[in-house]
């Protein structure tokens, strides 16, 4: 008997834990417009569509002023992405950055950088690329936790 009830409380717990784990597809600003979730949820873990440096009214191209105005406003839509689907910059673990020029590395870092404590830069790669959507400079996308 107690096997049995150990079985059972084992099949229930199961069955919680994948309901908790069952991705959740977000969509913060209404119904999608584009064929993907701007983030995707599966238990604590956010994963972060890549953004690129468009107006918040994500009307046209990315903003004038080169990579660096570019990286600003990519990073304010992640930061507005992340704040509307329950986390912030402080618990981003990973970045992944495509630039269209590598040249522009530097100039890029400078921006990034003052978005995150010194002290808790997330993992990060890059690549460089031969295009971005729009003609962007940059696109980042990026992985965090829940607050």
């Amino acid at each position: 008997m107690k096997r049995l009830a150990l079985i059972a409380a084992l099949a229930i717990s199961s069955i919680a834990n994948a309901q908790s784990t069952a991705p959740q597809y977000l969509q913060p600003y209404g119904p999608a417009t584009r064929p993907f979730s701007p983030a995707v949820r599966v238990g604590n873990m956010l994963y972060l569509a890549g953004q690129i440096g468009t107006p918040p009214d994500a009307k046209g191209a990315p903003v004038a002023g080169g990579i660096a105005a570019e990286t600003k406003q990519v990073m304010l839509n992640i930061k507005d992405v992340l704040e509307k689907t329950g986390s912030d910059l402080q618990h981003v673990v990973k970045c992944t950055v495509f630039m269209a020029d590598m040249k522009e590395w530097d100039a890029m870092n400078e921006v990034y950088k003052t978005f995150f404590s010194p002290d808790k830069y997330p993992a990060r790669s890059a690549f460089g690329t031969s295009g971005l959507a729009l003609n962007a400079r940059v696109e980042i996308e990026c992985i965090a936790t829940v607050k």
